[in-house]
């Protein structure tokens, strides 16, 4: 029998299983990427539903919403970085999560998932290909992609389980 830390009881599954969600989300954001290189224009909107989503190609070489997409270069790196270590830590707590926790463990894969994904893109090409594309008559929401989604979908996640787990822990608690 394999000891949990404090030598106490049996270990019991971690969450890492969970990791092939995030190599799901890779996958399609990478296969997704190579569809739109493969049959998008670049810079031109391609209707899919007339007032509401284009495809448009288009590239960001910064962040969130192409924060520090002029910088020179250095930011390619750096963001690479910054997803990697983030990839990291949440891999380790990942690690030290319960199996069956699937409130921390989903979120966590899918900011994996997306966080990868876009690094891959800033690795091949020098920077990140994004296609999808919102808007309500002449305002319009910054491309993005599936990796974009992912992340955002794990960000909320984490915010949003954690808030509900930590009143459901701080009510147990009275």
């Amino acid at each position: 029998m394999v000891l949990n830390e404090a030598g106490t009881g049996p270990r019991r599954p971690n969450a890492l299983v969970w990791l092939l969600l995030s190599v799901l989300v890779i996958g399609l954001d990478q296969w997704s990427k190579a569809w739109v290189l493969a049959s998008l224009p670049e810079y031109r909107a391609v209707p899919v539903i007339d007032g509401f989503w284009n495809w448009f190609r288009t590239y960001n070489t910064g962040a969130a919403f192409s924060f520090l997409s002029d910088a020179g270069g250095w930011q390619i790196w750096f963001f690479s970085a910054l997803a990697v270590g983030i990839s990291g830590l949440l891999a380790f707590w990942l690690s030290r999560t319960a199996r069956g926790d699937w409130r921390a463990a989903l979120p966590y894969a899918l900011v994996i998932g997306g966080a990868l994904g876009n690094v891959i893109d800033r690795i091949i090409h020098g920077h990140v290909i994004d296609f999808i594309q919102w808007y309500v008559g002449d305002h319009y929401w910054p491309s993005f992609n599936i990796a974009d989604s992912a992340i955002v979908g794990g960000a909320v996640g984490i915010a949003l389980f954690g808030l509900f787990d930590g009143k459901r822990k701080a009510g147990a608690t009275r």
